[in-house]
């Protein structure tokens, strides 16, 4: 059973790239697109070596807050995990050797809230930060990311929500995501912090 799936998801992504592939700002070698469930703005996206996305992942790149250039792009080695949805309107980088769980969302913008005599799906979408996911991180399972950048071979636990920048090997958890621990150059270790990433004394 598992042969078999591997190969049907080989052939899926074979047939998608000859069919695809030369639509994509960049599409690199060996990189492979599982079954999406979508893409749109395809020229505005770019894949870089090596890359894999798995089932049922939305892609997109689409100037809807009026950018003036607007790209969503994904580095070499890096794997998206099934149903991520990944929706730039001006501006994602993924870096490279990044991994993402399943279900993980994320977007640099929001939807507008502001008028309450109207309904929200009517309102118009509001442009937030770029987002840098820095090489090397990791996003678990349901991890939300919006308008903030996480920094390279930082971990964010499941069910995070991500709104501000989380800094270079770190570990954040938690609804807004907080700072737990840190990596510790001079102990070579990783130490408990404070919400602002302060080391604690007790090192983990």
């Amino acid at each position: 059973m598992f042969i078999f799936f591997r190969l049907k998801n080989g052939l899926s992504s074979a047939l998608f790239r000859l069919c695809f592939g030369a639509r994509f700002g960049a599409f690199g070698r060996r990189s492979r697109i599982v079954a999406p469930l979508g893409i749109e703005g395809i020229g505005n996206i770019r894949l870089g070596d090596d890359v894999y996305i798995s089932h049922k992942v939305l892609l997109a790149a689409v100037p809807h807050t009026g950018a003036a250039q607007c790209s969503l792009e994904i580095g070499a080695g890096t794997s998206i995990g099934s149903f991520n949805h990944i929706y730039a309107t001006e501006r994602i980088t993924i870096g490279k050797q990044v991994l993402t769980a399943n279900n993980v969302y994320i977007s640099d913008n929001v939807h507008g809230y502001q008028d309450i005599g109207l309904a929200i799906k009517l309102q118009p979408i509001v442009q937030r930060a770029p987002v840098e996911i820095g090489d090397g991180a990791w996003l678990g399972q349901n991890v939300c990311v919006i308008g903030a950048s996480v920094g390279k071979h930082s971990v964010i636990g499941a069910n995070a929500v991500v709104t501000r920048d989380i800094p270079d090997y770190a570990v954040a958890v938690g609804s807004p995501a907080r700072i737990i621990r840190r990596y510790d150059a001079q102990t070579a270790c990783w130490r408990a912090t404070d919400e602002a990433g302060n080391f604690n004394d007790a090192a983990l």
